[in-house]
């Protein structure tokens, strides 16, 4: 292979309980392969038996709970988990549970029982895997849930669908359980590598240790070979293209198959993947949002009430059957909606609201499948859609969304003096829950026409049928499995996607590692550019991934265009750290492969002694904060000469390195500085304000801090000055590649161990973790707070004033802090507002209320945020005390700002509040439509919510 080195397939793999691991091994074939759709809305398990010589596809009916104490078997699972309340548990119990009840269910009781207490009901857990707005692996779920509801990560609750497949399936198979079968588990074509890593992670938790993937529209191909056995040949010839639209309750997945001539006499074809779209959370569930918004806008319109929580929850519910019904062949001209009133308009009876068939395809039709031209494209504004707190594809057009798909590639696959074959799709598959109605599959095939007939030509795109959109990912997947052992019809799945590792930021430049022709399998190598990789320091690199540049090829560089390539998580290895002046380079290269199971594996190789170095994909980061690093923004703000970089190094050493260390290291060139003079010394040596230090050279000055660290115990002033610089280098704690690393060393060797008990250390470590809390994990973060907050009750006012504001900064600045902390902080700085001692701490009690109040959070997952009627609470509290000091409206910005997402939202009746308020009191205009409007902050906002100037090039992620 050109530029690449293919290496045979592997044999079937086994994924290790410890580490991901993937080890060769060649056991006995077991009886069953199984295929899983781990669905957005519904699940559904399907299997052959492989000893039936005419073997099929079969579903397999899972016993579930459908109501209290009433048990039976369907062909599908419902992707909903339920926590019972205390009157709903009960002594009966599945077959397989032990003798006490379990607390919780899954499935068709899930769904239905948490429509009326949705507070306990977990959905869309599939999308969850999928956001980088939020911890993954944290328990949040359901999100804004009732209080006395245990909180799951979406892959704990992903692993509660497994875990009952699989003790159904056990109890219906004593002798063949789940776990030593041949098990495939489908997931979207776009899941970028932290949602596969995570779906693997789920099916582990769910005691699943031998699992392969596969994408959901492959699979559905599958399922249509599979129930055309006997003549698919004739509904394809090669040259045809292949249209898969997927649109299930959570994602829209689009992808192309090339029909290809085989054989010698090009008389058989192969089905050739050639195509992927993009990641796009859009499906049903927006739909749904969309039904409940027409009818509470009418609702609003006829009787002017405000609708709660909950009840906007039913309405999500009942909007749910709204579609179904209305987009099905034989829909009513109107339906009804009744939805129970709450509180006092109980007497007045439930809510009603009707909506007419021309209203449900005004929302549904002409908003997701309008008629577009090809050549339009997505917006890329902001999502109306922000309910549940999942990041909607900002525009709810799948039409547009499908137009760009095409018109990027439908000439994929092809070479470029390749007339002969189509490049328009004569043949659609249609998969997923939504594509059941007629009227949208009739739009999706309208608007082919559309782009790619002509005016005399009849042509339209033929649809392959599907009779059971909810099973054929299920069953596809079992083919797929059958695929594997030799039997049935191959789809030859090229990756389509090609991944780049940045190599150079000016320009920004990335190197091809994976080519997008990738097959599942295969390693390559990209020795034509070597590396060079520094020993002793941690390496990491942003990764990047298009579905657009499908012919570039492995060791190619290629220029960063974001335009043709997104961000994934960066990959990264950290090897211990040796002394600074010890550490080397060596040329390496970058070995990379393409699993088996659908992920992807890099390697640095030293092209010398051959030793090789996993990258792991850095999740946390991706999870959390870091991805900004692709930006480049924070390295390229400046590039400092290193004449420059000597010059501070030196001043540094002037000041921690003791006189022994410098006549050892033979410099004695070097003058001591006292601790009170470095800054000013570094912007001699710089020639400019410390505030204009770029990045690179913020971060080149923690490392020779770092170096010198002994140094700070010299005495009480020189740890001070050295834990404020370190703070001030490293801020924000992420935003420059390897700051993960950076924060970790220095909490390693900080926290717990300053030198000197004296207040000045203590107040500068805490005036440090606050700076540099965007890299501190919430363990980290809670072993900070845990001190601090016992400390403060009841004795802010007995704490020196500096030493306390500084304590309450920290705290507000730990984002990572439960709900349940920041709402306690919160109040107990509204008590200590009001009182006449605290009249000096009162802007710093101010800052602080906002931070942890705020609708967005700088770098914290959104599921910390604290509740919107907490937040009212504190609006309400703050006006009627009126304090005078000048932080006010910046606070009372936070605590109402909009954003479009109801259950981060604080009332109308707050907002109104908040926006009043502010006009009374002269704020900024701007201010005034971050509160009615939603928008972001300006870079002087950032540095005052941040609490602190910013580096220059670094935003706060969250605008």
């Amino acid at each position: 292979m050109e530029n690449g080195i293919q290496y045979p397939r592997k044999p079937v793999i086994r994924l290790s309980s410890q580490d991901n691991i993937i080890d060769p091994i060649d056991p006995p074939p077991p009886r069953y392969v199984v295929g899983i759709d781990l669905g957005t809305t519904n699940c559904a398990i399907a299997y052959v038996d492989t000893l039936d010589e005419d073997w099929s596809v079969d579903t397999f009916a899972v016993p579930q709970w459908v109501d209290v104490g009433q048990i039976e078997s369907r062909e599908t699972l419902p992707s909903f988990h339920y926590e019972l309340s205390a009157s709903e548990i009960t002594d009966a119990k599945l077959p397989w549970q032990p003798s006490a009840p379990e607390p919780h269910c899954v499935g068709v009781m899930a769904r239905d029982v948490g429509s009326r207490h949705p507070g306990r009901r977990i959905s869309s857990a599939k999308s969850w895997l999928s956001h980088d707005g939020v911890d993954r692996s944290a328990d949040f779920l359901p999100w804004h849930g009732d209080a006395d509801v245990t909180r799951m990560s979406p892959v704990a609750a992903s692993a509660r669908y497994l875990s009952h497949l699989k003790s159904a399936w056990d109890h219906h198979h004593p002798d063949h359980p789940l776990d030593q079968q041949d098990v495939v588990v489908t997931l979207p074509a776009s899941f970028d590598e932290v949602a596969r890593e995570l779906t693997i992670g789920a099916a582990k938790q769910a005691g699943l240790r031998r699992v392969h993937l596969i994408e959901e529209p492959q699979a559905a191909f599958y399922a249509w070979i599979d129930r055309h056995r006997g003549d698919w040949m004739e509904q394809v010839r090669p040259g045809q293209l292949i249209l898969v639209c997927d649109i299930g309750g959570g994602t829209t997945d689009l992808t192309l198959i090339r029909v290809q001539p085989a054989g010698d006499d090009g008389d058989q074809v192969q089905f050739h993947r050639v195509a992927v779209g993009r990641h796009l959370i859009l499906g049903g569930d927006n739909m749904d949002l969309a039904v409940a918004k027409l009818a509470e806008a009418k609702i609003r319109k006829q009787s002017d009430v405000e609708l709660s929580s909950s009840q906007w929850d039913r309405l999500v519910q009942a909007a749910r059957g709204v579609k179904e019904t209305m987009l099905s062949a034989n829909r009513p001209d109107r339906y009804t909606i009744h939805l129970s009133a709450e509180g006092s308009s109980l007497l007045a009876g439930s809510i009603q609201v009707e909506l007419s068939a021309a209203e449900v395809d005004e929302t549904l039709l002409d908003g997701f499948f309008p008629i577009v031209d090809a050549a339009e494209k997505p917006d890329q504004a902001q999502s109306g859609f922000q309910e549940f707190g999942l990041p909607y594809a900002a525009d709810p057009a799948v039409t547009r969304h499908l137009a760009e798909f095409l018109a990027q590639h439908r000439r994929s696959g092809l070479d470029d003096d390749d007339n002969q074959s189509a490049d328009r799709p004569d043949l659609v598959l249609f998969n997923g829950g939504v594509m059941v109605g007629q009227a949208v599959r009739n739009r999706i095939t309208d608007s082919l026409k559309q782009w790619f007939g002509h005016p005399n030509d009849p042509w339209r795109p033929t649809v392959l049928s599907s009779p059971r959109l909810d099973l054929a990912v299920a069953h596809g997947a079992a083919y797929y499995a059958m695929v594997r052992r030799g039997k049935g019809v191959h789809i030859a799945a090229n990756l389509g996607r090609s991944y780049y590792m940045q190599v150079a930021d000016q320009p920004p430049t990335a190197l091809c590692l994976i080519p997008g022709t990738a097959e599942a399998g295969q390693r390559f190598r990209a020795a034509d550019h070597p590396l060079q990789l520094q020993v002793g320091a941690p390496v990491q690199f942003p990764l990047w991934v298009s579905s657009t540049r499908l012919a570039d090829r492995v060791g190619e560089l290629i220029p960063i265009e974001s335009v043709e390539m997104s961000p994934l998580p960066p990959i990264c290895t950290a090897l211990v750290r040796g002394r600074r002046r010890d550490e080397s380079e060596l040329k390496v290269c970058i070995e990379s492969e393409l699993s088996e199971i659908g992920t992807v594996g890099m390697f640095c190789v030293d092209l010398d002694s051959g030793k090789r170095w996993k990258l792991d994909f850095d999740i946390r980061s991706t999870l959390e904060s870091d991805r900004q690093a692709h930006d480049g923004s924070g390295e390229t703000s400046g590039i400092v000469d290193g004449e420059t970089v000597q010059n501070c190094a030196d001043a540094i050493a002037g000041t921690f390195a003791s006189a022994a260390d410098l006549a050892a290291n033979r410099r004695p060139e070097i003058q001591p500085t006292k601790p009170n003079q470095i800054v000013g010394t570094l912007q001699k040596c710089t020639d400019s304000n410390r505030n204009a230090w770029p990045p690179s050279l913020l971060r080149e000055m923690w490392g020779f801090l770092l170096d010198h660290e002994s140094g700070r115990r010299q005495s009480a002033q020189h740890e001070a000055r050295w834990i404020n610089l370190a703070g001030f280098c490293l801020r924000p704690g992420y935003g420059v590649a390897v700051d993960d690393w950076r924060v970790q060393e220095t909490w390693r060797r900080l926290h717990g161990k300053l030198a000197f008990a004296a207040p000045q250390s203590r107040t500068e470590s805490l005036i440090l973790w606050r700076r540099i809390a965007g890299g501190l994990s919430s363990g980290q973060q809670q072993q900070l707070a845990a001190p601090l907050i016992a400390g403060l009750h009841g004795k802010t006012g007995k704490i020196e004033l500096h030493e306390a504001s500084e304590i309450w900064r920290l705290l507000a600045s730990l984002e990572r802090l439960s709900v349940g902390e920041k709402q306690r902080l919160g109040e107990l700085a509204i008590v200590e507002l009001q009182r006449k001692k605290n009249e000096k701490l009162r802007p710093v009690l101010l800052w602080s209320i906002g931070r942890l109040g705020t609708r967005r959070p700088i770098y914290g997952p959104l599921n910390t945020t604290v509740s919107p009627a907490v937040a009212s609470r504190w609006i309400e509290k703050l006006v009627d005390a009126n304090p005078p000091e000048s932080v006010l409206p910046l606070t009372i910005v936070q605590l109402a700002r909009m954003t479009g997402d109801r259950y981060r939202d604080v009332s109308s009746e707050a907002r109104t509040l908040a926006s009043e308020f502010l006009e009374s009191q002269q704020a900024p205009i701007h201010f005034q439509d971050l509160v009615t409007q939603g928008g972001t902050f300006d870079s002087e906002e950032q540095a005052a919510v941040f609490g602190d100037s910013l580096p220059l090039g670094i935003r706060l992620l969250r605008g």
